[in-house]
């Protein structure tokens, strides 16, 4: 398509790709999505991104990101079906981050049919030069249909301006003003006579809160810069979600058995997020949902297992809690997945993995491309150096021996030290 052209698109469940070629001294980017309505968002609800990542409509989610080969893709889950009535558009977007989008090669943005993965529309590089922010493309109604525009309209004001230009209120750093100088106290008046005074009037009730405004802050995690302190971002309390999320990208591979028939991975793929804990008392232990090994947030080991998922869908996928009120009793977490059945490797699987503290920047990272047969990946370790607490990507895939579970397998890459006996769900 070229830019200002539309075409039909079919009323349905589409995977809208924003693509580009990673590479040394190339920004990354991010897709995300506004729902419209006279032009403008409704709330900041309507917004979503990678720090909002489904709508409660369940009409739109970020699906995050894969890397094959050096193509990057940034996914949106757009189901026109689900969008509500009042919705005219949905503005299909890009930020970049460390640099402007002139500076990405092969940019691009394809719409794809999520149950065929057959293309529907592509827009290629708009002509982007200092920009930091685009509008790539829009779905909108006429007359009862769905149609895609190639827009191409850039921001040289990042995800910021461009959010704020459709209504998002946006919670930035400001710089604290300096305090004003102390002034020396007014003598005090003479004592006033005492007077009786009628019955104050009760104050207003008090109104609720507002919804506080969006925060733009993340940190990627990249095999050049993979670690993060935790501390220095401000998430030292409170609870700290670790999430998982999922795509499979191949309808027919990673071929599993069931009831005797040849089964597609994604029929009966089930991952498991699961994490070994080594305690401040030296107390060691494993959280999973095999066994019903479920954890505890609010007593050893400080760390919960929120359910067992096999959507991998963002507002849901898989989910780890850990409070981080007890960090002190931490001295190391490894997170990791494990394939429990439907697939022999994580091969055509692409997984975003995001550790969302309660105070401080989302931290998030994707997986390479898996080309071993690999049913375990160690993702994450969490390390408590004493006065800080450091998360490292990991994206480790391991390949069990011959008759090793997943579990004593990464318990061995690191050193764990644990016994372990079958278990199931």
């Amino acid at each position: 398509m070229s830019k200002g052209q539309n075409t039909p698109v079919p009323t349905t469940a589409l995977r809208v790709e924003l693509g580009w070629r990673s590479g040394p001294g190339v920004p990354d980017a991010d897709a995300s999505a506004l729902l419209l309505v006279g032009g403008k968002v409704r709330s900041d609800a309507d917004f979503v991104f990678y720090n909002q990542p489904a709508h409660t409509s369940g009409a739109v989610r970020h699906e995050g990101k894969r890397d094959t080969g050096g193509q990057v893709t940034d996914s949106l889950l757009v189901d026109l079906a689900l969008v509500e009535p009042q919705i005219e558009t949905v503005v299909v977007a890009a930020s970049s981050d460390g640099g402007s989008f002139g500076r990405v090669p092969g940019l691009r943005v394809e719409v794809r049919d999520a149950a065929h993965d057959t293309v529907v529309a592509r827009f290629d590089n708009p002509g982007a030069t200092v920009e930091t922010a685009f509008v790539l493309g829009e779905f909108y109604r006429r007359q009862g249909a769905w149609k895609f525009r190639a827009v191409g309209q850039g921001y040289d004001s990042g995800l910021e301006g461009l959010a704020t230009d459709y209504g998002i209120t946006v919670d930035e750093p400001q710089q604290t003003p300096p305090a004003p100088a102390a002034a020396t106290p007014p003598a005090a008046p003479p004592a006033a006579p005492s007077v009786t005074r009628p019955a104050a009037t009760p104050p207003p009730p008090a109104t609720a809160p507002a919804t506080p405004p969006v925060r733009l802050t993340k940190v990627t995690l990249t095999k050049a810069a993979p670690s993060v302190s935790l501390t220095k971002q401000g998430g030292t309390s409170g609870a700290m979600r670790v999430n998982l999320n999922w795509q499979v990208r191949k309808q027919f591979s990673g071929w599993a058995r069931k009831l005797g028939r040849p089964v597609a991975m994604h029929d009966d793929l089930d991952l498991d997020l699961c994490c070994l804990y080594e305690l401040g008392d030296g107390s060691k232990g494993v959280v999973q949902a095999l066994g019903n090994a479920f954890g505890a947030l609010h007593r050893p080991p400080y760390i919960h297992l929120d359910g067992d998922d096999r959507t991998g869908a963002v507002a849901a996928g898989e989910n780890l809690t850990v409070n981080l009120d007890h960090q002190r009793d931490f001295r190391r977490i490894l997170v990791f997945v494990t394939i429990y059945e439907g697939a022999r490797s994580f091969a055509d699987l692409h997984a975003t993995v995001t550790l969302q503290p309660q105070f401080g920047a989302p931290i998030d990272f994707s997986l390479d491309e898996c080309t071993v047969p690999s049913t375990v990946c160690a993702l994450a370790l969490i390390t408590n150096t004493g006065n800080d607490l450091v998360v490292q990507r990991e994206a480790r895939y391991l390949v069990p021996e011959r008759g090793v579970s997943p579990q004593r397998t990464v318990d061995h890459a690191y050193g764990w030290g644990m016994n372990w006996t079958p278990g199931r769900k």
